[in-house]
C-alpha cells in the first residue's frame, strides 16, 4: 500500500527530455504520480469513513453486551456468561481493530498532529502498565515496570506516547508464550543524530561527545521467539505480518503506527532480537520537540 514518496516526483522530473510539442516524459510521470496519490488519499478517506461508521452500532452492541453481563436485567446461567463473555472479548478486538484503521488513516492523510506539553514520563509509562497488567496476568506473564528518576519532566505528547508503548506491550503480550517476562524500561539517552544534512560538520566537531542527555529511550523486551535480522526493517512496515504469525489477531498495523507516531515526535524506533531470545523495542524521543511538525510520516 505504500505511495512513492516526493522524492520519487523530483527523480522523475529531472530525467525528463525536451519532446517536439508533447508533453516532456517527466511531466506525464509527475501527473501519474499526482494522480496516484489522490486516488490513494480519496480511498484512504472512504475507508476510514467506513470504519468510523462502524463505531456507534459496534458501541451501542457492547454497551448491550456488558448491560447483559451486569445481569441487572436477570440473573444469567454459565452457558450464557460464557457466551457473553466472548461476544465481549471479540466486539473489544473489532472495535481495537477499527481504531487501528483510523489512527492510520489520521497519519496517513496527515490530520494526526502532535501537541507537545511538559509532563511526567514515569507517570505516563506507569499508567499503560496500570491499564496492561490484568491481562498479562490473565495469560500468565510477569510485566515489569521500575520508574527512573533520572528522567525528567520535558515536553511530548503524552497520548501519542502511550500509544506508542500500548502497542508495543501489545506487540509483546500476543508473541511472548505463558510464564515469559516483558519489561518496560526508560532512561536519559545521549543521542548522537549525524546525519547527511549536515555533511559540512568537520572531523573534530563529530568527534565532540556530547555531555548531557538530550532525549529519553524507552525500550519494551521480551522472552519470546525473537525476530530473523532479515525481518528488522520490515516489521514496521504497513499491514506487514512476519510470515511465522500469520494466523495470529491483528491487521499488522501496530508497528506501523508506532514507527509513524515516533517519526511525528522527531524521534527513531528499531528492534533488537534474534530467534529464540526474545525481542527488544526501542525508540528515542529528543527532550526538545520539534519546531515544525514533519510534512510526512513515511
Amino acid at each position: 500500500m505504500p505511495i512513492p514518496g516526493n522524492e520519487a516526483s523530483a527523480a522523475a522530473a529531472s530525467s525528463g527530455t525536451a519532446g517536439g510539442g508533447e508533453l516532456e516524459p517527466s511531466t506525464l510521470e509527475i501527473q501519474e504520480y499526482s494522480q496516484l496519490r489522490e486516488r490513494y488519499l480519496r480511498t484512504t478517506h472512504a475507508l476510514a469513513s467506513a470504519a468510523h461508521d462502524l463505531k456507534t452500532p459496534l458501541a451501542i452492541l457492547n454497551g448491550y453486551v456488558e448491560l447483559l453481563q451486569s445481569e441487572k436485567l436477570g440473573s444469567l446461567n454459565d452457558r450464557q456468561r460464557e457466551v457473553l463473555k466472548d461476544m465481549r472479548s471479540n466486539g473489544q478486538r473489532l472495535q481495537h481493530y477499527i481504531q487501528d484503521f483510523l489512527s492510520f488513516s489520521a497519519l496517513e492523510t496527515g490530520e494526526l498532529k502532535m501537541r507537545f506539553e511538559a509532563g511526567n514520563m514515569n507517570a505516563c509509562l506507569s499508567e499503560v502498565c496500570r491499564l496492561w497488567s490484568p491481562r498479562f496476568q490473565e495469560k500468565g506473564l510477569a510485566l515489569y515496570f521500575l520508574a527512573n528518576e533520572k528522567v525528567i519532566e520535558f515536553p511530548f505528547d503524552a497520548a501519542k506516547l502511550e500509544r506508542v508503548v500500548f502497542n508495543l506491550l501489545e506487540n509483546a503480550y500476543k508473541f511472548t508464550p505463558a510464564g515469559g517476562t516483558v519489561w518496560l524500561h526508560a532512561e536519559p539517552n545521549l543521542w548522537d543524530r549525524r546525519t547527511m544534512s549536515s555533511p559540512l560538520v568537520s572531523d573534530e566537531r563529530r568527534r565532540r561527545p556530547l555531555s548531557q542527555p538530550n532525549s529519553v529511550k524507552i525500550s519494551v523486551s521480551d522472552t519470546g521467539p525473537g525476530i530473523p535480522a532479515e525481518y528488522h526493517l520490515e516489521i514496521f512496515d504497513d499491514f506487514f505480518r512476519l510470515p511465522s504469525s500469520e494466523h495470529s489477531e491483528g491487521m499488522g498495523l501496530g508497528l506501523a503506527i508506532a514507527r509513524r507516531l515516533v517519526q511525528g515526535m522527531a524521534g527513531k524506533i528499531w528492534v533488537e532480537s534474534e530467534p529464540g531470545a526474545g525481542s527488544k523495542f526501542s525508540f528515542i524521543v529528543p527532550l526538545k520537540p520539534p519546531t515544525s511538525e514533519p510534512e510526512e510520516c513515511q
